[in-house]
């Protein structure tokens, strides 16, 4: 009896490219189990092409064939979530409430494990069911329906969530290359410009290659839509999933506790058009043009072509 029921909405986006923050517009949604951190569900045994350039907690995982329930969900890297529950005061998000015991999230997960059988999409199903289970100060509507996770990349394996979880739609959210860029050069160990757009072109390709396999189950969202008009950009793709919109998606929050800023949980500080723009002017006029050359295959699909 494998769980591939699951109704759950997968966020993906390169780095600074938005994901954290359309994640907090979603979350206090009345009908939404968000996942409180970034949903890092993959596993050291990932090993493919893409695993030298994209760390393997952001990928879809992949569990041993003689492993048991237990082994499994020790190998669920979900760096943000155990890191808070287990050692919270070395956590970023020390100074937010979060009561959720991580042994009986692993108790719970096994039991589900336990009735449907081991399999990656049974498994993914556990993990996100568990993880509401056990979460004690989670602030319930009691009309929860869909779930949502974000794990930055994750869109690199869009066709496997798709296939896994029947029921599973992927969110793709990009954001234009110059001001993606600009907030990664702020990092303590920035990538370099050619790194970065090498992955941001990356990201952008297996996200459009699936979009156009799976149209009605991968979305593209533009960032700087979201920013113009949270409510009704998220709106609307809530509808296709036969979800209502709600006053919620006006501004983030965590655990429906309104943000003043994104971060820590992302480095866009502030998600208002005015200042992704302004963040794209940080950059030089030749780094400007450098990027815009190693971008440019996607500017116009993605309507970034006069953007800068």
């Amino acid at each position: 009896m494998v769980d591939r029921k699951l109704p759950l909405v997968m966020l993906g986006a390169m780095y600074e490219n938005g994901g954290n923050t359309t994640h907090r517009f979603l979350d206090g949604h009345p009908q939404l189990y968000v996942y409180p951190f970034e949903s890092q569900v993959g596993t050291r045994l990932v090993t493919d092409e893409l695993t030298s350039m994209f760390p393997q907690k952001y990928r879809w995982p992949t569990f041993a064939l003689h492993a048991t329930p237990e082994e499994d969900y020790r190998a669920i890297i979900d760096e943000e979530g155990k890191v808070r529950a287990r050692t919270p005061n070395v956590s970023k998000f020390r100074h937010m409430p979060f009561d959720l015991n991580d042994d009986e999230r692993a108790k719970l997960y096994v039991g589900h494990v336990r009735k449907t059988g081991r399999s990656r999409g049974s498994n993914m199903a556990a993990f996100f069911r568990a993880t509401f289970d056990a979460w004690k100060d989670f602030k319930r509507s009691g009309h929860e329906a869909v779930y949502v996770g974000y794990s930055p990349i994750i869109t690199v394996d869009a066709e496997k969530i798709v296939g896994d979880l029947p029921q599973a739609h992927v969110l793709h959210i990009v954001r234009n290359p110059w001001s993606a860029f600009a907030d990664t050069k702020k990092r303590p160990v920035p990538l370099s410009l050619a790194h970065y757009t090498l992955a941001w072109t990356l990201n952008q390709h297996h996200a459009l290659l699936y979009k156009e396999r799976h149209p009605d189950r991968v979305h593209v969202v533009r960032i700087e839509d979201v920013m113009a008009d949270p409510t009704n950009t998220l709106g609307q793709l809530l509808g296709k999933l036969g979800l209502e919109s709600a006053p919620s998606l006006a501004v983030p929050s965590w655990n429906g506790t309104k943000l003043e800023e994104v971060y820590p949980w992302g480095t866009i500080r502030r998600a208002t058009p005015n200042a992704n723009r302004e963040t794209a002017l940080e950059l030089s006029p030749a780094e400007r043009e450098e990027v815009r050359a190693r971008t440019r295959p996607f500017l116009e699909a993605l309507d970034y072509k006069s953007f800068l």
